[in-house]
Parts: structure tokens; C-alpha cells; sequence
């Protein structure tokens, strides 16, 4: 059973993850940081919450399948 605090992080996560494949990265970005709050140690919402910063710097293109791809190791 999921308790409700877990269920407010997937909702904010699925949340985010719609607005992050529309490239709406500000945005998305604030629903990352929400589940963040109620868990700090979300491991996706931390990855989407950087991913999010990284596209807001560096712009995909328009034609952006959605796919990242790591610059770094």
C-alpha cells in the first residue's frame, strides 16, 4: 500500500514528467522540486529536477525526441 505522502510525490512526478516531455522545463522543473520536498531522497525527481536545470541552460532543440544524452562521465 502506498501512503499518501508517496502518492503526493508520484502525483508531482507525473506531473513534472508530462511538462519535461512538453520542454516545459521552468515548470516542470517546480513539480520536481515539490516531491522533493516531501521526499528529499526521490532519486527521479532528483535526476528530472537536474535534467530540467541542464534544459533550461542549454536548450534542446525543437525537434527533441525526449532522449538525454549525457555530456560527462
Amino acid at each position: 500500500m502506498i501512503t499518501a505522502e508517496k502518492q503526493k510525490v508520484l502525483d508531482y512526478f507525473a506531473e513534472g514528467r508530462k511538462r519535461y516531455k512538453l520542454m516545459q522545463f521552468d515548470e516542470a522543473r517546480k513539480y520536481f522540486a515539490q516531491a522533493l520536498k516531501i521526499d528529499p531522497d526521490d532519486g527521479p525527481s532528483k535526476v528530472y529536477y537536474l535534467r530540467c536545470k541542464h534544459y533550461i541552460e542549454n536548450p534542446p532543440p525543437e525537434d527533441w525526441d525526449g532522449v538525454f544524452v549525457m555530456q560527462t562521465k
